[in-house]
Formats: C-alpha cells, structure tokens, sequence
C-alpha cells in the first residue's frame, strides 16, 4: 500500500482458505462447548473469558468463511470481523489464566510468598490485560481503513498493544515462577495436601502461558515486517502460528481443568471442615 489511493488496495494478500476456516472454526468450538459445560458444571466463573476469546476465535474463522465465498472482491465487514476478533481473543484467554494463579494462591494460603497480594494480582493483570486488548482492538480498527497511512498508523498501535501483552506476560510468569520456588522452599501447611494439585496447575499455566507468548511474539514479527512482509501474505502462518497455539491453549484447559479452584470447591471444603468441627 503505497499511497491512500491506491487502487489496488485489498483486504487479503491471498484468498481465505475455505477449508482451513471450517477446520478452526470447528476445532474452536468443539473446545469452547467444552468449556461451556465445565464452567456449568464447576462454577468456574473466572473462565468465562477464556470461553468468550473462544468464541471470538469461532466467529473470526467463520468470517473468513465468508470471505472466501466473496472472493476475490471481499467486502469489509467480513474481514474487520475476522482480523479484529481472532487478533484480540488471546487477551481474553490470558485474563483467564491471571485470575487461576490469583486462585492457587489462595487456595494454598500462599499470600506471603507471592510478589503481588493475590488481592491485587487479578486486578493488576486483568487491568493492564484489558488495556493491551483496548489498544489491538483500536488498531485493528484501523488496519481496516482503505488510507494506506491509517492503516499503517492502526499497525503500529496493534504492534503497541502486543508488545504491552508481551511484557505483561513475562511479569506474570516472573510471579509464577517466584512463587513456585518460594512454596517448595517453605511449604504451607495447605500445599503439604495432596488434594490441592497446585504445582502441576502451575506446570499448565507455564505451558498455557508459552502458547500465547509464542503467538504473541509471531504477532510482534507479522507488525514489524509490515504489509510486505512474509507472515501476513501466507495464510498458512495464521493457521499454525496463531490459530493451533491458541487453540492448544483451550485445549489444555479442557484437559487439565482448575475445577478444585472453584466456587463449589471452595463451598465443598469449607461443608467438610465444618462437619470436622462439629465431629470434634
């Protein structure tokens, strides 16, 4: 895009793959519905994010479905919708992952060992999440323009807000970290419980936190190269280098769910501690 005229401006540098759409679009909810009945079913509230980015994810590849179909002269709302969406869905599967630590934490009495008070962990992580997440999604916005110079100024913001995502992720894995070798120098009397998983919840958040670092930083390397560049002009690059890191995430929630670090968990235990007290 060399000028705002140009004439040859388009949406894609290639046409949407039809059956690489359907395939994330399926994959996306087949995990999503998954999460759906799990958050029922444990009252894991904290993980509505994470099932919203999920549907962000859904609706984003079907919208290339749609753009498929128009080619080759795809109108906007379809990739808006797309581009928007499965740009800013992994804010929204990070959000999840924040508010699990700020429950381990909690459910291990770990306060003490923790560089950020599980009070205010949440709300740090969660606020300067959503600020990266306002910060892509004005970019994107931009990026749809026709102006070769709005679009490029919506790049750079994109490019700002993924950088923030970046650096907000390596503090959070900072703590993490922090944390776990705090808790196995000097144990709390509740980590001691083998009922309470909490180091191996640690161990996904690690993996679940390396998927999206590693997406993010692809991300960072599409905005830098530019509209030129080698990843935004393959779409080959979305779907393995975004869509399958994304989606291993949800995947691995499915499979290792923090369903003990949950309201009913929470509720549970403190009925069992009670008919402790009464038996004593």
């Amino acid at each position: 895009m060399s000028s705002d005229t140009d004439s040859h401006y388009k949406f894609y540098h290639y046409k949407p793959s039809l059956p690489g759409a359907c395939v994330f679009a399926i994959l996306f909810s087949v995990t999503a519905a998954w999460h759906g009945v799990l958050i029922a079913k444990h009252r894991t509230w904290y993980f509505i994010p994470l099932l919203i980015g999920g549907i962000f994810e859904i609706v984003g590849y079907i919208a290339r479905g749609v753009s498929y179909g128009q080619a080759p002269n795809p109108t906007l709302a379809p990739y808006v919708i797309s581009t928007l969406l499965i740009l800013v869905a992994p804010a929204l599967l990070a959000a999840s992952i924040y508010m699990v630590l700020g429950r381990i934490i909690v459910g291990v009495d770990a306060e003490a060992h923790s560089l950020i008070k599980a009070r205010w962990l949440t709300k740090v992580f969660v606020t300067s999440d959503v600020a990266s997440f306002l910060i892509q999604l004005a970019g994107g916005g931009l990026m749809a323009s026709s102006a070769a110079s709005t679009a490029e100024r919506g790049s750079h913001l994109v490019l700002a807000g993924l950088v923030t995502q970046i650096v907000i992720f390596s503090f959070f894995v900072a703590v993490a970290v922090v944390l776990h070798r705090r808790l196995r120098a000097s144990p709390t009397s509740k980590s001691h419980h083998a009922s309470v998983p909490w180091e191996k919840f640690l161990c996904v958040l690690y993996i679940a936190s390396a998927f999206i670092m590693f997406r993010s930083i692809i991300r960072v390397a599409e905005f830098v190269e530019g509209f030129a560049g080698t990843i935004i002009r393959h779409e080959v690059y979305l779907f393995t280098l975004d869509g399958l890191p994304m989606a291993a995430v949800m995947i691995v929630f499915n499979i290792w769910y923090p369903s003990l670090f949950s309201s009913r968990a929470k509720q549970d235990t403190d009925q069992e501690r009670e008919a402790s007290s009464v038996e004593l």
